[in-house]
């Protein structure tokens, strides 16, 4: 399948063809739509360029992102881009804005500018874009999702070791009622989270009390809106363990609201240590992963596939420690 045949489908010329996939505005709307209709159903991937064509490599890699707002990934992103600058390498970047309805579509623009490999951070995965990429013999690496096979690494955060010390932490401190305020359940990475987090009670005798589980969004407003709920129940808990520093922050808003504080009312440790988590108030006590540790590990596996796209991948990982700041202190009570 070609472009001359994708033109024959759609009853118009190989320019209109071209004009359309290049993001023309000198194509009619109907007429545009005709076209992508047929190259949506036929699934047709036009060639990126010459220079791509010539040599078999763009010198790209691609990396998917869930959500530019959240400060982690635009701090990843910086750290990614800097060590494919110091290679002489370019980045695609793309975001899913946290649905999954816009996977396909970003796959498919990966692979029309036909890059190197893939890095996909997104954590709302479908098996068809992953086939596709496969298919197509672009190399993907994706974060936390545990499962490695031809043409595909994997790099793994390794959540216990830093949420025990966490755990750890809040023990000393004379915590018990330890609540944890997750993030969108039925995400992998969610799932990995919350049992990193029971398995650190566990392991500091602590119990975790159903009632305390709280899923929210990654978000503010999900860390917000959990904290809502614990701030209203007969015996709140003395500490939140929180999934990401932006839910950190959400749940100490609510706090606020309720002229109570932190860290005299409740304990608060977060996730990521974001840049802001150190400026905001009181400073975040929160779980360290390092942007250029992870660039670097993503990169690794990228390039360890060398000139073979279905090479078998490749289980790689990052690790997390805590960072002690003010949000965390012995409880009232």
């Amino acid at each position: 399948m070609n472009m001359r045949d994708i033109a024959k489908l759609a009853g118009v010329s190989s320019a209109t063809v071209s004009n359309v996939i290049n993001g023309s505005s000198v194509v009619r709307p109907e007429t545009a739509a005709r076209v992508r209709k047929v190259i949506e159903e036929t699934k047709f991937v036009p060639n990126g360029s010459a220079a791509t064509l010539k040599y078999g490599r763009s010198s790209s890699y691609g990396l998917i992102i869930p959500d530019i707002t959240n400060p982690f990934f635009p701090e990843f992103i910086r750290s990614f881009e800097g060590i494919l600058a110091n290679h002489s390498q370019d980045m695609f970047l793309a975001s899913t804005d946290l649905h999954i309805s816009r996977m396909q579509q970003t796959i498919r623009r990966m692979l029309i500018r036909q890059v190197d490999g893939v890095v996909l951070l997104a954590a709302e995965i479908e098996t068809e874009p992953i086939e596709a990429l496969i298919h197509h013999r672009v190399p993907l690496v994706t974060m936390d999702r545990r499962v490695v096979g031809p043409g595909l690494s994997d790099v793994m955060i390794d959540y216990v070791s830093g949420m025990r010390q966490a755990i750890d932490h809040l023990r000393e401190l004379g915590h018990q009622r330890i609540a944890y305020i997750g993030g969108s359940s039925g995400l992998t990475i969610s799932d990995h989270r919350i049992n990193a987090f029971h398995e650190a009670m566990k392991s500091a005798g602590l119990t975790v009390h159903p009632e305390y589980i709280r899923a929210g969004n990654y978000r503010i407003t999900g860390g917000e809106s959990c904290m809502e709920d614990l701030v209203a129940l007969s015996t709140p808990p003395t500490a939140i363990m929180s999934a990401n520093d932006l839910t950190a922050i959400g749940a100490l808003r609510a706090i606020r609201r309720h002229n109570l504080s932190v860290p005299e009312d409740f304990s608060i440790v977060g996730f990521d240590n974001i840049e802001i988590s150190d400026i905001i108030y009181p400073p975040l006590t929160t779980l360290h992963l390092s942007r250029e540790d992870l660039a670097q590990a993503f990169y690794t596996a990228l390039t360890d596939f060398g000139k073979d796209p279905h090479a078998s991948g490749r289980q790689y990982s990052a690790t997390t420690s805590l960072v002690l700041r003010s949000s965390t202190a012995p409880p009232r009570i």
